[in-house]
């Protein structure tokens, strides 16, 4: 890839949305991966003929930002938006007509990303969308096509890493943990059934002051062997790269979510995705999983963790490459090759 690979990146678009990257809280991937591409030096091309793919750099949170007006519940100005400065591209250069915008790609983690693309036809059919909210259900993320772009929550740009890394196995008395708002249909479930229930399941709303006076979240999440992942508001969360940062088993419960990178990783052999109806039965699920497999996974979460992580300066195999990779991975299947003659 790193051989061959070339993006041509629009220079056109008004800031903030466009070309500010968003670099902390839980929609910093788009930022990031905006940031890192825009300063590298070895992917980007000033010469589109020599352009394997288009990057359109906009931040999904900073259009939310500068249009979304709170309250009203009304998307349709944020994929309007979107859907002129496309056709504006469309007008001004040859190159989104030459594929009709399939050789494209944006990057956008907020939860509204999916939904920012659908004014604009070929747009939402065509154009690599590389998203955190990758939910099959909708009809707009599509397998194979698209990426499931990882969640990642970032507390300060400056140290991207901190506190990365976890305790030993032996060092883990916690079987699941979870704490979090009661975002969407799947957490208020989880608690009705395993809050207060059992010492095993360390499951919470917000992490009570009672209980984080004595031990943190982070604290929780190195402590735990399985870090229980359900979905927010969206199909997503970023529990489940926090749970590989800290070397803790992800336990994803999320219907129709393609798990990150699934291009490039076999989520099954570090982590386990349960369907949302398995709830009631998840401390007999987990406590019957063999000593030895789970011995398995959490080594493998502790070979993959370098694959999720924002170097400052992008390494071999780090996220921002893994996810251009996934990019350009869907990208060449895409396309059609003649048959011999």
């Amino acid at each position: 890839m790193e051989m061959i690979l070339k993006v041509y990146i629009y220079k056109d678009g008004k800031r903030p949305i466009f070309h500010v990257p968003h670099l902390m809280g839980i929609y910093a991937s788009e930022g990031w991966f905006m940031k890192l591409m825009e300063e590298n030096r070895w992917f980007p091309t000033k010469d589109p003929e020599k352009a394997h793919l288009f990057y359109l750099p906009y931040s999904a949170r900073q259009l939310e930002l500068a249009i979304y007006l709170p309250g009203s519940h009304n998307l349709r100005p944020l994929s309007i938006y979107l859907r002129d400065h496309v056709n504006y591209l469309a007008a001004k250069y040859p190159f989104w007509n030459r594929t009709h915008g399939s050789d494209h790609f944006l990057v956008a983690c907020h939860d509204w990303g999916p939904y920012t693309t659908t004014a604009h036809e070929e747009l939402a059919r065509n154009t690599i969308k590389a998203l955190c909210n990758a939910d099959l259900s909708e009809g707009i993320f599509k397998a194979g096509k698209d990426v499931s772009l990882p969640e990642t929550t970032i507390r300060n740009p400056r140290k991207p890493l901190r506190y990365i890394g976890g305790l030993r196995v032996s060092q883990r008395p916690i079987l699941s943990f979870f704490a979090g708002n009661m975002h969407g249909r799947v957490r208020p479930t989880l608690l009705r059934y395993w809050q207060d229930k059992d010492d095993d399941m360390r499951v919470y709303g917000p992490l009570p002051n009672r209980v984080s006076r004595k031990m943190s979240y982070v604290q929780h999440m190195k402590s735990s062997k399985y870090c229980l992942c359900p979905m927010g508001y969206e199909v997503n969360s970023p529990r489940i790269v926090e749970a590989i940062y800290y070397e803790c088993v992800p336990v994803i419960i999320a219907d129709n979510f393609v798990p990150p990178l699934s291009e490039v990783f076999d989520w099954s052999s570090f982590s386990v995705i349960l369907a949302e109806k398995d709830i009631p039965n998840l401390k007999d699920i987990l406590s019957a999983i063999p000593l030895r497999r789970y011995l398995k996974m959490q080594t493998n979460v502790k070979m993959v963790q370098k694959h999720f992580l924002w170097n400052p300066r992008p390494v071999r195999y780090d996220l921002f490459h893994m996810i251009l990779h996934s990019i350009w991975f869907n990208r060449l299947n895409q396309i059609e090759v003649p048959p011999a003659q």
